[in-house]
């Protein structure tokens, strides 16, 4: 899964070794650092991992007016039976609560769904990190469950984790979200 992705604001790319800087920074900030940090892997390890992830996975830039102001990323399962695709986003604090992110997921949905054949999408957000639970529920992800001590996060200890997961009719229109 190559090319580029553009959404009403926001235009995914490929991720280059030009973003490993600009990744790292975004990893590294507190607000973001709290919700992906690894208790293992350093942040240069991370960004390495971004830059050159597992077959199935591919990381996008996400771009606004030419700022990389985010990272997303895509799995796709292949296995005919367990077919689908999911979602994960990073968009740096000074970027956020300007409808960036929303319009990035809603993009690579929209590519998952169209151009990939997906069917379904599930994303991952810690239990308790409502403000990301509420962005994704406006797009219309709805809570699958919660998976107990999920993760690990950067202290150490494990955390919930809630499964959401988006069918194709399920996605909301763009422009209802812009007229509410």
């Amino acid at each position: 899964m190559t090319g580029l992705i553009t959404g009403s604001r926001v235009r995914l790319r490929p991720a280059a070794a030009s973003d490993a800087a600009r990744f790292e920074e975004i990893l590294s900030h507190p607000e973001v650092a709290r919700w992906w940090a690894d208790a293992e892997e350093p942040v240069a390890a991370q960004v390495s991992y971004l830059l050159d992830p597992d077959e199935g996975t591919t990381t996008y830039a996400v771009e606004h007016d030419d700022v990389v102001v985010g990272i997303e990323l895509a799995f796709e399962e292949a296995d005919p039976q367990y077919r689908h695709a999911g979602i994960d986003i990073a968009v740096h604090p000074d970027w956020q609560g300007r409808g960036l992110g929303s319009d990035a997921i809603r993009a690579l949905a929209e590519h998952l769904f169209t151009v990939r054949g997906h069917h379904r999408l599930v994303i991952d957000p810690a239990a308790d990190n409502s403000s990301a639970i509420r962005l994704y529920q406006s797009l219309g992800f709805r809570p699958v469950g919660t998976m107990r001590s999920y993760e690990r996060g950067p202290d150490g200890s494990w955390h919930d984790g809630l499964l959401m997961d988006l069918l194709v009719d399920d996605l909301v229109p763009a422009a209802a979200l812009s007229s509410s």
